[in-house]
């Protein structure tokens, strides 16, 4: 018999796709490698509660249902021999009762420090 894993809704907010596009003329592997890190850090850690040290929850941000994350370790190939180190970070919203993923932000940590705390909160407030 096997186990049955529970299937990820993905949705993206607008800002995302913008950062995303944006990322892509620079880095031209990172939806490919967005796709990677869907199966290899948010479905392991979500979906089979396999902890392999890529996801991170952000504290002081969530509600009764909704947790947000931040993936650390997401090898880009445009990024060549930085492997999981590529600095390219992506901040996600996760609502367990919906089994659903919302993306809120991506950026290469090379051009900026940290998340954009006002659009998580922004998004908290809008959801």
């Amino acid at each position: 018999m096997t186990k049955q894993t529970k299937i990820i809704e993905y949705n993206e907010v607008d800002s995302f796709r913008k950062d995303l596009k944006q990322l892509c003329k620079k880095y031209k592997t990172l939806e490919e490698d967005l796709g990677i890190a869907k199966r290899n850090a948010i479905e392991l850690y979500h979906a089979k509660r396999i902890d392999n040290q890529s996801v991170f929850p952000i504290p002081g941000f969530c509600t009764e249902t909704v947790q947000i994350y931040k993936i650390k370790k997401i090898a880009c190939k445009s990024l060549k021999g930085r492997g999981a180190k590529s600095g390219i970070r992506i901040i996600y919203a996760f609502d367990n009762d919906k089994f659903k993923v919302e993306f809120i932000e991506i950026y290469f940590k090379g051009e900026k420090i940290n998340e954009n705390q006002e659009r998580i909160k922004e998004y908290l407030k809008n959801r």
